[in-house]
């Protein structure tokens, strides 16, 4: 098991398309590590469950399939990355989810003399994606806006895969395992990073 020392903080991105499980990873991962699962997709639809402003406008870009803005989510992951639980390591899931909030990613970390030590992308076949999100049987799980976060995640995310290899941050893992075989799968891939 990665473990986090006192003196070495983990900072991991999990990359993965919808229905790859990032979210069950993420917490098994950060529970393991004794740092946070820091959810973007949860913190959007806490704030969709209170039906704030934000949550209003964040629940009408979710149900179209598309992504919150930037702007927005740089707001909610830098407040969440400055408190007090996240300063010795986190997993986050859900955020960079374009190059445009990767190198917000790195302005956020940098400036709080931190940086990633690792994002781990979890890959599972298309198919395999669609009937997984079909049986989580949620209302936005429509086939149709299913495919469109697809067309979106290829089309906007995927571009980070070449983004983190190149600077020697990416870790493939396979995702159309056993729950706990990708998270041993995770582990194994992440030994040495830190």
């Amino acid at each position: 098991m990665v473990a986090a020392s006192p003196s070495s903080a983990l900072r991991i991105v999990l990359l993965g398309p919808p229905g790859s499980g990032k979210g069950t990873q993420a917490e098994i991962l950060a529970q393991g590590l004794g740092v946070p699962a820091i959810s973007t997709g949860q913190m959007l639809r806490d704030a969709v469950a209170a039906a704030s402003p934000l949550g209003l406008k964040v629940n009408e870009i979710m149900a179209a399939g598309e992504l919150v803005d930037d702007e927005t989510m740089a707001d909610v992951v830098r407040e969440r990355m400055a408190a007090d639980d996240a300063q010795k390591g986190f997993v986050l899931d859900g955020y960079p989810r374009t190059l445009a909030q990767a190198a917000t990613l790195q302005e956020i970390l940098g400036g709080a003399g931190q940086r990633l030590e690792a994002v781990v992308q979890i890959d599972v076949p298309e198919g395999e994606l669609v009937n997984r999100v079909l049986g989580r049987q949620r209302a936005d799980d429509t086939e149709d806006v299913i495919r469109q976060r697809l067309a979106v995640y290829h089309e906007q995310t995927e571009p980070l895969v070449a983004f983190y290899r190149e600077r020697g941050l990416l870790r493939d893992v396979d995702g159309h395992q056993s729950i706990e075989d990708v998270s041993k799968s995770i582990r194994d891939a992440l030994v040495g990073a830190g």
